[in-house]
Formats: C-alpha cells, sequence, structure tokens
C-alpha cells in the first residue's frame, strides 16, 4: 500500500524546526498507513502478494539526532497476504512453502540492526537510508540490506490536535522501502514444473508509517 504520510490526513501540516536534543524515541507502526508487497516476476506470469492494516505490527526505537543507531523491528502476518487467486494463496502458505500452520512460520519478519544515514533527522525531510537487518521467512534468518527513504514529522501541539482522530501524534515517521529476497534463502524450494510462472528471486516492498504512542 504505498501511502503518503502528508495525505489525506496530514494536509496542511507544516514542518517544525529540526531537533536538536538527543532522545529515542519508541516508535508503533500505524498499520491503517501501512503495507507490504512481495513480487515473483517469473517468465510467464506476475504474481504479486499483498498485505496492510491488522497483517503488519512493528515497533522502531530511533534517536533523530542519531537515527544510525536505530533499533526495531517489522513483522508480516503472511496469513493475510493476498495475491488475488484463493487457491494460489492457499497454496502458498502451505508446506512445501511457507507452512503457515507451524505458528513459528506464520510471520515474516525484518529485525533493524542499524542504518546509514547522512546525518540526523530534519523535520519534514526525506533522508535516504541503508538499513542492515535480518530478514526471517520460514524461521531462516539471513542478512539484509534495505533501500529505504526516512521521514521524520515533528507535529506543534495545535497540529496534533488536529490530526489525532487520524491516528497521529507529536512524533511521526515515514519509511518507504525495498528489499529482495528468495525462496531458496528461506529453505523454499520453487518445483521444476512451476518455474516459469514462479521465481525464486522475490522483490519487497513497503511502505510503513510509524508513530510515537
Amino acid at each position: 500500500r504505498t501511502l503518503v504520510l502528508a495525505g489525506r490526513g496530514m494536509m496542511g501540516v507544516t514542518a517544525c524546526p529540526a531537533v536538536t536534543v538527543a532522545q529515542t524515541i519508541n516508535f508503533k507502526l500505524l498499520p491503517r498507513y501501512s503495507y507490504t508487497t512481495f513480487k515473483s516476476d517469473a517468465p510467464l506470469e506476475t504474481v504479486v502478494g499483498h498485505t496492510a492494516d491488522t497483517g503488519l505490527q512493528g515497533e522502531l526505537a530511533v534517536d533523530p539526532t542519531k537515527p544510525q543507531a536505530a533499533k526495531g523491528t517489522v513483522k508480516v502476518d503472511m496469513n493475510t497476504v493476498r495475491t488475488g487467486i484463493d487457491k494460489r494463496d492457499a497454496d502458498m502458505r502451505s508446506k512445501p512453502y511457507l507452512d503457515t500452520e507451524t505458528e513459528a512460520n506464520r510471520g515474516v519478519v525484518f529485525e533493524v540492526q542499524g542504518a546509514e544515514l547522512s546525518g540526523p533527522l530534519d523535520s519534514g525531510k526525506p533522508v535516504p537510508a541503508k538499513i542492515r537487518g535480518l530478514l526471517t521467512a520460514k524461521q531462516k534468518p539471513v542478512e539484509r540490506v534495505v533501500d529505504g527513504t526516512v521521514t521524520y514529522i515533528k507535529l506543534s501541539p495545535d497540529q496534533v490536535e488536529a490530526q489525532k482522530r487520524f491516528g497521529f501524534t507529536s512524533d511521526n515517521l515515514k519509511v518507504p522501502a525495498k528489499l529482495a529476497t528468495t525462496f531458496s534463502d528461506h529453505a523454499m524450494q520453487v518445483p521444476q514444473l512451476l518455474i516459469l510462472k514462479l521465481s525464486n528471486d522475490i522483490a519487497i516492498e513497503t511502505d510503513l508509517t510509524f508513530v510515537k504512542p
């Protein structure tokens, strides 16, 4: 779901001055404005799985003055991912793929272990980021570097009053990002019969909005 934090719920918001006091903020994911997609682009078929809202959970600990030390997790409930064909969705949740009947396999999790950014987060200014972490699917973790953009939005008390009905608070983060993985990296094998319809490569795109509780 590419959603824009400055969109329907944030129209007219004016960015506040840059943060200068070091303070780690514990952010929680705002599911209604967040989404994740998984894309397989094979020779004969492109498959896109999508989930949003209750299919996502996440939290981040970020000091806007030192965002390079960010830590956190984002979890996707794979039972909520839909590709538009019910039979295909059921097959992907079964063995030998995700096997989500096993509870430990149900979530795909990215654990944030730090980030490379050019400097601090100034309110209203998007900052490109290389986000380091572990991507775990079917209990198989792999190291990944995510290409993303981090936008910190600091609201004044009057702005908070106007935006709280949409779920926004004094401190907000918007993080669109992309990364890649493969079925084989997570101990899943595409059957020979399906190699023209299902690629081993998986492109993941996400657009996440976090708020200070």
